[in-house]
């Protein structure tokens, strides 16, 4: 059950945590959050789409499974990938406010955290100070705090120009078994190649053309990912 504190040196000075890549530590899930910014490392491990947000506008995500609690990138010897997404790197710690300021908080009651002992990664320094993990994380949560950010402005530039659209992927495995992958959008490619030279120097002034390229690319990453599911299926 998720317990989130504002991170402090003095509550959680022995915290440490487990930084393994697992089901049991959270891990067993079908897509995470991502964002512009990280387009160009992500495409070449992970499908990139959008799904709604239910506020009309969209989410950008990586792609690791086709259904939901399906993480074909987890293996027995951790995430089978060379690159991870933040929003997953970033667990168990989040990014909220402490009055009118930014501050890190963390969910004590994650499976990653420890109050004590060797297991993972300390938090803090002796004398107060914090690690470099926690240094990391603070950079992750503010990159991801900036992505957010920008990956608003970069969806509503792709409803300006209505190239947003839906998408069902079907996939019939080496045994005959067939899974439908629906709900998710991509971008439109007839009718980005239909934009005007204006248009598309708008989306490049703006720095949304190279990331609606590495969002097409990664498309091409759907079929290591059925790779990826018959041998998983194969072990049935």
């Amino acid at each position: 059950m998720a317990n989130h504190a504002v991170l402090n040196n003095v509550d959680h000075k022995h915290l440490r945590v487990v930084t393994t890549r697992g089901a049991a530590y959270g891990d067993a899930v079908m897509s995470a959050l991502t964002f512009p910014a990280e387009f160009r490392d992500l495409q070449a491990c992970y499908p990139i789409v959008f799904a709604q947000d239910g506020n009309g506008g969209y989410d950008a995500l990586a792609l690791f499974g086709f259904e939901q609690g399906e993480n074909l990138f987890l293996g027995p010897n951790g995430w089978d990938a060379p690159t991870l997404p933040l929003t997953v790197e970033r667990q168990p710690f989040m990014i909220g406010r402490n009055g009118d300021e930014l501050a890190i908080h963390i969910d004590l009651g994650s499976p990653r955290v420890r109050d004590g002992g060797i297991e993972g990664e300390a938090l803090f320094l002796t004398y107060g100070g914090t690690s470099e993990y926690l240094e990391r994380i603070s950079s992750v949560l503010r990159t991801i705090h900036d992505g957010v950010q920008a990956s608003r402005a970069f969806v509503g530039a792709l409803l300006e120009l209505d190239l947003i659209e839906p998408f069902v992927l079907d996939v019939e495995l080496d045994d005959g078994a067939r899974h439908r992958l629906d709900g998710f959008h991509t971008i439109a490619e007839d009718r980005l190649a239909g934009l005007s030279a204006d248009q598309l120097a708008g989306l490049h002034r703006a720095g949304h053309l190279q990331a609606i390229f590495m969002v097409t690319a990664s498309l091409a990453q759907f079929r290591a990912l059925i790779g990826r599911k018959n041998r998983a299926h194969g072990l049935r």
